[in-house]
Parts: C-alpha cells; sequence; structure tokens
C-alpha cells in the first residue's frame, strides 16, 4: 500500500512538472514537444557490507558449532589403562651427575674503572704538586733578584768622592786630522727582468716624439 501510494505522489509530480515546462516552452505561438519520462522501477541495494556481513556471520556459526562439538567430545568419559608400574616395576634412568663448578673470579667494570680512576687522580696530584714546586721555586728567584737588585742600588747610590780637575791644565778641542768624505754614487743591484722592462721603457719614451713629429697633422 504505501509503494501504491508513493508511485502516485511521484506522478502527480511529474504531471504537475511536465504542464510548467511546456507552458514555459511555448515562445510566438508554437509549442516544443517534450518527451515524456518514465517511471523509474525501484530495485533493492546490493551492498558489500552486506555480503561481508552474511559472510562473518556464517564463520562466526561455524565456530560456535565447532566450539560446541569439542566440548560434548570432552564430556564422554573415556577410560583409562592401567599403569605399567602395577605389572612390571619401572626403574627409572638416573640422570647424569654434573660437575661441580668452578668459581671464576670476577673482573668487574666497575672495579677496572675505579682502578683507572685511582691512577688518574695520582697523576693529576703529581702534576699539582709539581706546578706547585714550580711557582714557589719561581717566586724564590724572583726574590732573590729583586734583593740582589736592591742591594746593587743602595751601592749605586752610596756618594763618593770625585777626583778634582786639573786647573792647570784646562781642556782645550783639537781639530780632527782625518780627511773628510769623499761621496761616491751607489750602485744598487737591479734583476735582469727588471733591467729589460726599464730599457723597453726608455726606447718607448725616446721613440714617442719622434712619432708624433711624422703624424699629419688634423688641421
Amino acid at each position: 500500500m504505501e509503494t501504491l501510494a508513493f508511485q502516485a505522489e511521484l506522478l502527480v509530480e511529474r504531471e504537475g512538472a511536465q504542464e510548467i515546462i511546456e507552458s514555459s516552452c511555448t515562445v510566438g505561438g508554437r509549442a516544443r514537444k517534450k518527451k515524456q519520462l518514465k517511471a523509474t522501477c525501484q530495485r533493492p541495494f546490493n551492498l558489500r557490507t552486506e555480503q561481508r556481513g552474511h559472510l562473518k556471520k556464517e564463520q562466526l556459526m561455524k565456530k560456535i558449532q565447532k566450539l560446541v562439538g569439542e566440548e560434548e567430545k570432552l564430556r564422554i568419559p573415556i577410560a583409562q589403562g592401567l599403569p605399567w608400574s602395577t605389572d612390571e616395576p619401572k626403574c627409572l634412568i638416573k640422570p647424569p651427575v654434573k660437575k661441580n663448578a668452578i668459581p671464576i673470579d670476577l673482573k668487574l667494570h666497575s672495579d677496572i674503572r675505579a682502578v683507572e680512576r685511582a691512577r688518574f687522580a695520582h697523576q693529576v696530584a703529581e702534576k699539582r704538586s709539581l706546578i706547585k714546586q714550580y711557582k714557589m721555586e719561581r717566586e724564590r728567584q724572583q726574590k732573590l733578584e729583586e734583593e740582589e737588585e736592591i742591594r746593587r742600588l743602595r751601592k749605586v747610590l752610596i756618594p763618593k768622592a770625585q777626583p778634582m780637575p786639573y786647573f792647570d791644565r784646562p781642556f782645550v778641542p783639537r781639530r780632527s786630522e782625518k780627511q773628510p768624505t769623499v761621496p761616491r754614487e751607489p750602485t744598487f743591484c737591479i734583476p735582469q727582468h727588471k733591467t729589460i722592462k726599464c730599457y723597453k721603457m726608455s726606447c718607448n719614451d725616446t721613440s714617442g716624439p719622434s712619432r708624433l713629429q711624422h703624424l699629419p697633422s688634423s688641421a
């Protein structure tokens, strides 16, 4: 019933839409013919999710049936046979005797690092003591040098009697007997490549004015 009512409503809506289209398409007294739309056939959806759901459901049912069958099999009691020890005593095989473990002297990495650290600390202490001794010796030498300098300055500062000048033989400066120096032109050592360059430059300078004389005048 519901499908019939739905189809009837669709037909009514399509007829109204067709009338509107025909009335709008009439231009200049001529009506355009339009194709009538057919009613769509309703078909059920074929979704992959539904197919996967059916497969999952079948797999779950098979798994449940398998578990139920296993539980039913476990419920059936099975008679256990008598042990062989009641008829014939069974001699168990003794396991092989292991040798006593020999303890090994363990060498921990922390112990090795402690020895190395102690050796390094000893080296640092020796270095510091040597630096301290060097500083003390340097200060002692500097102190001795300062005392020696003070002693020398004290000796210099002691006033001493100076000899009296000879008033009967006054000092008279004399003229020097040396000949005056004769000026001489210096001889500089010029490398060969520089001498060639200087020679070319001098030639260019000498040939320049002659070339200018031979050139025709612009007037």
